[in-house]
């Protein structure tokens, strides 16, 4: 027996001694001549490390000399099964990666292409936009036989709430034309990366692969075609990216490059969310550790950007997907959970490599002083400059919904937050960069928080969205009023199809031809889209508003209380006296004059366009 072990051992010896190299995966999966950001190659497989690389130009099926992609500098990682090339491009061509380790040979063909011509003039998402949002798995189902892959391990069960229901890229191309009708001008969907968790990866927010579109929504291919398809109707796409975790599931997972990769504890820690000790000057290191550091859930391991050959995988994947699938802008998943400089640095390379191109974050915080700490620009006491050009404005989504849902009685409370919430404008760097909304993915419906769930309260709601400052989002199914199926179970419940057809009720239809007055005519108004705002305080639960410029101005009366009000035109001589009051009702389409005595409804608005005098 102990002969028998011995010979075993020998065997196994001589067995590792004479493996082969391997390469199963280089990424990024292409690049690009002419670009700004070095390229640097991760290549993964087996025993990769300390191997001797040439490459060649692979020509007419040879193999030749070439100097057209180099390698300037190479480096290991802690795993053997990792090497990563620091490459030089010249020109475009398909090459071979040859790595020689003690005589035996891995390749890898890999291609360089020409970069298309840069647009000087192009224009990224901003606030002439309207932003429709989608979760990706829930909208529509346009293609069955995707909705469940050999490859993937969750199938598709639209019985189960939390389960996935098979919406996918021929869905959003198939509802394009709705979207276009409503008034929005840009799309983003939520993550569509691989995400191949055993249950619960409907979210698509534990990415397993940063490379590939996850085959229940289609192919990487299908998703350009789907830009493509946006772009010829005048619609922007915009990515969600997370860059703070990925899944559990994630290739490298089970062989990290580097211990460090992700952030470890000797036992499940989550993030403490306290994003404030970013900036808090009476915080502790411990707190600041563990708010970047820890883990967002226990599927999803928290990603360390201070790893630099990290950090440069980060940064050519979102360079790699704005460039192979001519994205128009990028929204960025739990912003403020990742470790803060790298975040920075981050940002500031994609945004060298495409200056025009406009980032969201989602910076989930309050009051507006805690958000515009992480907005590009802000004067912030530590000279801190997240290079983020846009943030998520909670605050005022917050004070909308708490504004409608109740009759807004009380000292400070109905109309009165919104105009609080506004006045905070002087805190940030840009206020026509913030992404304005009235509900997302992540919380109840806006139908389903008014008060009484009343249409007329929801349609209030909207008429704010169209017509303050900033980029105005939408969440898809809100433009119908749409209600949580089970608000008790989560919200699985609020994430469900888009209704179709005969599914769309009267009253469904009614809500999105008033949201479609609104935003159709948004589009087309420039003094709501960079326009300065004067506002004006009342306690009797209505806000006036003005959004203006030297040539002309949109008057915003909203009444919210339960009692007809009557427009208090005195009070708006300073800037009313500048334009004629004589204008066009967008809401009703009737010609309203701006004097003492003008009654609104209960529950009710003017959206009245003015000319200057």
């Amino acid at each position: 027996m102990k002969k028998l072990s011995i010979l075993f051992l020998t065997t196994m010896m001589a067995v590792a001694i004479n493996a082969m190299p391997r390469i199963e995966r280089a990424e990024p999966l292409n690049w690009w001549t002419n670009m700004h950001t070095p390229l640097t190659l991760l290549l993964q497989g087996e025993d990769l490390a300390n191997g001797k690389v040439t490459i060649y130009e692979l020509k007419d099926g040879q193999l030749k000399k070439t100097s057209g992609l180099s390698v300037r500098d190479q480096h290991n990682a802690e795993s053997k099964n990792y090497l990563f090339l620091d490459l030089k491009v010249k020109k475009a061509g398909t090459y071979r990666i040859v790595v020689n380790k003690d005589g035996k040979e891995a390749s890898w063909d890999y291609t360089i292409s020409e970069r298309r011509p840069q647009d000087k003039n192009r224009q990224s998402f901003n606030s002439s936009d309207l932003v429709y949002l989608i979760m990706s798995d829930r909208f529509v189902d346009g293609d069955e036989s995707n909705n469940s892959t050999p490859d993937t391990r969750e199938k598709c069960n639209k019985q189960n709430v939390h389960g996935r229901f098979g919406g996918d890229i021929a869905g959003i191309i198939s509802q394009l034309d709705h979207i276009a009708e409503l008034g929005a001008t840009a799309i983003w969907p939520t993550p569509m990366l691989g995400d191949d968790e055993a249950e619960w990866s409907y979210h698509g927010y534990a990415c397993s692969d940063y490379y590939h579109i996850d085959p229940r929504y289609g192919s990487n291919d299908q998703y350009r075609l789907l830009v493509e398809q946006m772009h010829r109707k005048g619609l922007k796409m915009i990515m969600d990216m997370v860059p703070n975790h990925c899944g559990a599931a994630h290739w490298w997972m089970k062989d990290l490059p580097y211990q460090d990769w992700i952030n470890q504890f000797p036992e499940f820690t989550n993030t403490c969310n306290a994003f404030s000790a970013n900036y808090d000057i009476n915080a502790s290191e411990y707190d600041r550790q563990i708010s970047n550091r820890g883990w967002f859930d226990r599927p999803m391991p928290d990603m360390n950007l201070e790893n630099k050959d990290l950090l440069k995988y980060f940064q050519q994947w979102a360079i790699w997907w704005i460039e192979f699938a001519d994205l128009d802008g990028l929204r960025v998943d739990t912003y403020p959970y990742i470790e803060k400089q790298p975040a920075a640095d981050w940002l500031k390379a994609i945004r060298d490599e495409y200056p025009w191109i406009n980032i969201v974050g989602e910076c989930w915080t309050r009051p507006a002083a805690n958000v515009a700490y992480w907005q590009a620009g802000a004067l912030n006491y530590d000279g801190f400059n997240s290079n983020l050009p846009t943030v998520m404005d909670f605050p005022v989504e917050e004070a909308i919904r708490q504004a409608l849902e109740n009759d807004g009685q009380g000292w400070g409370n109905g109309l009165t937050r919104v105009y609080d919430a506004v006045a905070a404008d002087y805190l940030y760097a840009d206020v026509n960069k913030l992404l304005l909304f009235l509900g997302n993915h992540d919380m109840d419906r806006f139908a389903d928080v008014v008060k009484d769930q009343d249409p007329r309260r929801v349609k209030l709601g909207y008429v704010l969205l169209a017509t303050m400052r900033g980029i105005p989002q939408v969440f898809a199914g809100d433009e119908y009023a749409m209600k949580s199926s089970d608000r008790s179970l989560g919200h699985s419940t609020l994430r469900m199809p888009l209704p179709l057809g005969n599914q769309v009720t009267e009253e469904m239809q009614e809500m999105f031809d008033f949201q479609k007055r609104l935003f159709q005519f948004r589009k087309t108004e420039p003094v709501i889209h960079t326009g300065r705002t004067m506002h004006f305080i009342t306690r009797d639960n209505t806000y006036g508003f003005f959004r203006y410029n030297d040539t002309n101005a949109v008057f915003v009366y909203v009444n919210a209380s339960e009692a007809k009000r009557f427009v208090p035109a005195d009070n708006y001589k300073e800037i009313l006296s500048r334009y004629n009051p004589i204008g066009t009702d967008i809401i009703s389409g009737q010609t309203i004059e701006i004097k003492q005595g003008l009654e609104v409804a209960p529950l009710s608005a003017l959206v009245v366009k003015l000319n200057k005098k």
